[in-house]
């Protein structure tokens, strides 16, 4: 595959910047990767290559070569091949911008280079999460096919297999998550950590609870829900991590410190969702405890939990 798409690339690189059409001869003998000694291997590697250029979109023509009109040859004409401006307003092109920035791959946004070429400019400011982050590879129609349709999801999270009997999806804080009855009652997962989702084949397969309402599951922060049983976590953020926790927490902790770290308490039921929280923030964050939960994190960053 990484052959094919230099050769594609050297084949529309030399097309496009060609002062005359180029005849088949030519860009054998000037592109790498066309054999150079079978005829037939060459035609039909050109020809596939042809066919695929002209159903991405990509006006390729032939013309004759000189105006003796005896040998034709190949081209593309820049002026169909670039967009015409649409022209966009100021407040068009920021939304624009806005919009590629609001959904992230693998955990980047989308790349700039487009916005720009339609006259965007980069935003500058500080980098504060704000996109919803649909992972590696996103899994959202399945689940929303799943939710819709009744059907079981099967996935691994943070190490362990999970069954699950999805109720509902809802994005909340700049991610999606799923929520649903498991075998130890109902929980919540966030969709960009779930791996190797699979969703089965049969429809129908629960009953979502009538009074459920996904506005309402996700009210609570992610580690309020839950059947752990509720505890109390006192968790001291540092200076540099102190804003963001508090803009998180909003009205459960006080004003921070003279020292600008923060000290907050905050009930826990998800004891796996508080976890993977707190780790987030790396070593600004400390759980002053309960010792339970307190050693639950450190066996999490061992690894020997």
């Amino acid at each position: 595959m990484k052959n094919v798409l230099e050769r594609l690339i050297n084949l529309l690189a030399m097309l496009l910047t060609a002062r005359r059409p180029v005849t088949a001869d030519e860009i054998r003998r000037t592109i790498p990767g066309y054999s150079p000694d079978s005829d037939e291997a060459f035609h039909r590697m050109f020809e596939r290559d042809k066919e695929l250029l002209r159903s991405i979109g990509i006006p390729l023509e032939t013309a004759y070569t000189d105006a003796f009109e005896v040998e034709h040859g190949y081209r593309i004409d820049p002026a169909r091949y670039t967009l015409t401006d649409p022209g966009l307003t100021d407040d068009e092109r920021a939304a624009l911008h806005l919009a590629a920035q609001m959904v992230r791959l693998g955990g980047e946004p989308a790349a700039p280079e487009a916005v720009h070429k339609l006259g965007g400019a980069r935003l500058t400011g500080a980098s504060e999460p704000m996109a919803a982050d649909l992972g590696d590879s996103s899994d959202l129609g399945d689940l929303f096919l799943a939710v819709s349709e009744r059907r079981t999801v099967r996935f691994g999270y943070r190490g362990r297999p999970r069954v699950v009997h999805p109720f509902g999806l809802g994005h909340r804080r700049g991610h999606w998550y799923l929520v649903g009855a498991t075998a130890d009652g109902e929980r919540m997962f966030r969709v960009d950590r779930m791996e190797r989702v699979e969703v089965d084949q049969r429809s129908g397969a629960f009953s979502r609870p009538t009074s459920f309402n996904i506005g309402s599951a996700l009210r609570d922060l992610p580690w309020e829900t839950g059947s752990d049983g509720t505890v109390d976590a006192e968790v001291r953020f540092g200076p540099e991590v102190a804003w963001w926790a508090a803009r998180q927490l909003g009205g459960r902790v006080k004003a921070p410190g003279d020292d600008g770290a923060l000290v907050a308490t905050i009930p826990v039921a998800n004891n796996e969702a508080f976890i993977g929280w707190v780790l987030s923030f790396g070593d600004g964050a400390e759980v002053l405890g309960p010792p339970a939960l307190r050693q639950a994190i450190v066996d999490r960053v061992r690894g020997t939990r």
